[in-house]
């Protein structure tokens, strides 16, 4: 295991000791330039979530939402609310969340952010009947491979994921796994033989 890193009761990798992430200025900057990009996977996204729980969600809180596509994806049919940390407003028509522990939706995702959270407990503290979560997946093959894997990026991802993790986590948190995939790859998939993307959808219990 590298410096810095160790493997915590679900088998996620994490970084031990760590330091503010600045989540402004540039950080949005890019964000911001892939936000046509990222309309694709948020529809992917949105269409995962519908076919797995079998209806469309009355409610959405996204958390992390960055630029906001996947709200803007969601229409107007459905009751979207957002949190993030980075100073991005919400798109129109969705209402922000200051606290994550008050209020009741149907569905709450982390796409791309459960990885940042200093700590994730409070999941089982939430007010859901899902969540959705995709996540880098972590295969961490060797020392030398994690060293240079891409979404080994200090201090910003501190969680590192793999399906077994991931369902273990989950399942602590009081969630019953409805299913994982890699289906983002579609759209995100790197060059390289192995999966780059981990998806699930959770039911709480």
């Amino acid at each position: 295991m590298l410096d810095n890193y160790a493997i915590n009761e679900d088998g996620t990798v994490y970084q031990i000791e760590r330091k503010p992430f600045d989540y402004t200025g540039h950080y949005n900057d890019y964000y911001a330039d892939i936000k046509a990009c990222t309309r694709y996977t948020s529809n992917l996204r949105l269409g995962y979530i519908i076919g797995s729980i079998g209806h469309i969600p009355n409610s959405v809180l996204d958390v992390g939402y960055g630029a906001g596509v996947f709200l803007e994806a969601c229409g107007e049919e459905i009751d979207r609310y957002g949190h993030d940390i980075s100073g991005w407003p919400v798109p129109e028509g969705c209402t922000f969340v200051e606290d994550l522990l008050k209020g009741s939706y149907d569905v709450i995702t982390f796409f791309d952010s459960l990885e940042h959270m200093e700590d994730m407990e409070f999941v089982k503290d939430l007010n859901t009947k899902y969540v959705c979560i995709s996540v880098p997946d972590c295969h961490y093959f060797s020392d030398e491979w994690f060293d240079t894997w891409k979404h080994r990026k200090p201090d910003e991802h501190l969680w590192h994921f793999n399906e077994a993790s991931l369902n273990k986590f989950m399942d602590r948190m009081g969630y019953d796994t409805i299913n994982t995939c890699n289906l983002e790859d579609i759209t995100r998939k790197n060059n390289e033989s192995y999966t780059n993307i981990l998806t699930g959808i959770f039911k709480k219990r």
